[in-house]
């Protein structure tokens, strides 16, 4: 049987490319966005087994409804990438931690962390259902393992993310659920690589020991990887994907 694959925030950039691989190796391929004709359109560019669904992570009843839609066509799902994050904003990212207002840090969180959850929520039971049991992969970024000068609020939502994964797969692991972060580096993105300067490209660049921003499809790569039975003996890790600049 085909394995179902649930991935969030996939009309664009990681997402995209994560879904594009994910639908060559074979697998049914379900891309969300909060905007239904964006994900259906985005599904013509994969495969007709490819689908396209509205979901807004943020909204509980929104998200109700996906998982019915879910359990109507498929009834099964057994591998989400929680992909879907907070756009990267310039004005919120440079600014000191005692800058950053209260607002400007639930909204991130409540799209990177609380909506990873919701989901996660609502589908682990339907990966329960099945023997197979299921893979869940949550994005992660390296200042959430490191720290870093700037984006304070990007990194404690994703640190809370990478706590996430460590519950899912310990909580779930004899069930046959794994879960995985995926800890990103500098990943030419449109959201990231197309909103710095040059110079900060440059500086970015020379971060990491390969000296070179890393592909959103190297990470697509790497995610189908996990996902797959090669790592079936493997739980909870943080997956550093960013050229050599965190070693843990």
């Amino acid at each position: 049987m085909e394995k179902v694959t649930v991935i969030t925030g996939a009309t664009h950039g990681l997402g995209l490319a994560m879904a594009r691989e994910f639908s060559q190796s074979g697998s049914v391929v379900v891309i969300t966005s909060r905007k239904k004709r964006l994900a259906q359109k985005t599904c013509m560019l994969l495969s007709d087994k490819c689908q396209g669904l509205e979901l807004d992570i943020t909204d509980q009843s929104s998200v109700r409804k996906f998982l019915q839609s879910i359990r109507k066509t498929y009834g099964r799902v057994d591998v989400l990438i929680n992909n879907a994050g907070f756009p990267f904003r310039r004005k919120i990212w440079f600014k000191k931690l005692h800058e950053v207002s209260d607002k400007e840090l639930i909204d991130i969180i409540q799209v990177d962390l609380v909506g990873s959850f919701r989901l996660s929520k609502e589908i682990i039971p339907l990966m329960l259902r099945h023997a197979s049991g299921g893979v869940i992969i949550n994005i992660a970024s390296t200042p959430s393992i490191s720290g870093h000068i700037y984006g304070s609020p990007y990194s404690l939502a994703k640190s809370g993310v990478i706590c996430l994964t460590k519950h899912i797969a310990l909580e779930y692991a004899s069930q046959k659920i794994r879960a995985y972060s995926l800890v990103l580096g500098n990943i030419a993105t449109e959201a990231t690589y197309d909103s710095l300067s040059g110079k900060e490209r440059v500086k970015a660049t020379e971060e990491n020991a390969m000296k070179r921003w890393g592909k959103p499809e190297e990470v697509a790569k790497i995610a189908a990887c996990v996902a797959s039975d090669s790592f079936s003996y493997a739980t909870g890790n943080n997956i550093v994907i960013d050229g050599g600049t965190i070693l843990n």
